[in-house]
């Protein structure tokens, strides 16, 4: 099995993340772009680390109306207990936006006491409980997006999460433009012109998914 970059594993070795692979009976998968690699239905048992690709966990309401709730990168880490909950009939659900191989890991093996009580295994369940919490931190800065008023402000709000986050005033957007608005839950039309009136107002800089916040 090839080496696991994600935080998931932060402090283990290679030699390590192989016995307990071995120990959780953890398995592979592939999808290709478009598959639906996830469905987060309430039955679901499993931990999955994207190893390769990008994947878009998505909100789909009873109206048909799309929003993308988060984006995973290589190392991204997913799961029921992991995902944001569905309300009044929505389906969430995670669509491979890049070719992925994704490695599963039974939740119950994880969170279950070690009878050989292996501090890799003590460090693993830490760091699952550390993602829960980016993770929630990651929500509440969706609400604060979402509950801007409009366009302009949704991005603004955005882009300054970003900037924070990367500690600087050059950001890259995780995504596409389309996928931007989907994110924002704006038409594409209109945040696209409010984004040329950020631009010709002095206020941002673009260059393909580069972002600069100017002061």
């Amino acid at each position: 099995m090839q080496t696991v970059r994600s935080q998931l594993f932060e402090g283990i070795t290679n030699e390590e993340c192989a016995r307990m692979f071995q120990c959780f009976g953890a398995r592979e998968a592939g999808y290709e772009a478009g598959a639906l690699i996830s469905e987060f239905d309430g039955e679901q048992n499993a931990v999955g680390v994207l190893l390769s690709g990008s994947a878009d966990l998505v909100r789909l309401d009873a109206d048909g109306n799309r929003t993308i709730l988060e984006t995973l990168e290589e190392g991204g880490v997913f799961g029921e207990v992991l995902a944001f909950s569905g309300a009044g009939g929505d389906s969430i659900f995670l669509e491979c936006r890049r070719d992925c191989r994704v490695l599963y890991l039974d939740y119950d093996q994880i969170t279950k006491r070690c009878e050989n009580a292996c501090l890799h295994h003590s460090i693993l369940v830490q760091n699952l409980f550390r993602l829960l919490s980016t993770k929630t931190l990651r929500l509440s800065e969706r609400v604060e997006v979402l509950s801007r008023r409009s366009i302009r402000e949704k991005l603004l709000c955005y882009f300054e999460q970003l900037a924070r986050r990367e500690k600087s005033d050059t950001i890259t957007l995780p995504f596409s433009l389309s996928a931007l608005a989907e994110y924002i839950s704006a038409d594409r039309s209109a945040m696209m012109r409010e984004l040329k009136k950020l631009k010709e107002e002095g206020l941002v800089q673009t260059e393909n998914r580069k972002i600069t916040i100017m002061q």
